[in-house]
């Protein structure tokens, strides 16, 4: 059986998950925005500015961030009863939608880079459209953790 104290570390756990899991999106859904703004710049003071608040907006939130969500979402793998969520689909696909994101997040790292070293290659149109792409996996994992489909 599990002991109240336990549940109460797997809630914080949770807790702490869904935080950094706000704290990451917001993270996601900004940097393109900037990607936006900083491919429709001329100039080298609004230039240089936008790759400050990208470098940070990457560095100081969303890999932070990142890396708690994967923490506080494997810890609670680590008590009892998880083992029964294995065994759900919805799970394994929340989970490859997560590693989904992940690697859009490492992408936009990359094109954080190339406007680093002022060697963008797309127009504003392509970074107003990438940034759709979270708001319709986030959709679908809220989906899919709420209801639990399968």
């Amino acid at each position: 059986m599990l002991s109240l104290e336990s549940y109460d570390l797997y809630r914080t756990f949770k807790m702490l998950h869904l935080i950094a899991m706000v704290t990451w999106f917001a993270g996601i859904f900004y940097l393109p925005r900037l990607f936006v703004y900083h491919a429709m710049s001329d100039d080298d003071v609004s230039n240089q500015r936008f790759k400050t608040m990208e470098r940070k907006l990457y560095r100081g939130i969303m890999v932070p961030s990142e890396i708690a969500i994967v923490v506080f979402g494997g810890a609670m793998f680590l008590f009892p009863f998880a083992d029964a969520f294995l065994s759900m689909g919805w799970l394994h696909f929340k989970l490859s939608l997560i590693a989904i994101l992940i690697a859009y997040q490492h992408y936009c790292g990359y094109l954080m880079k190339q406007f680093a070293v002022d060697a963008n290659k797309h127009s504003h149109k392509f970074y107003r459209f990438l940034n759709e792409v979270p708001t319709i996996i986030l959709l679908v994992i809220i989906y899919l953790a709420v209801f639990k489909p399968f």
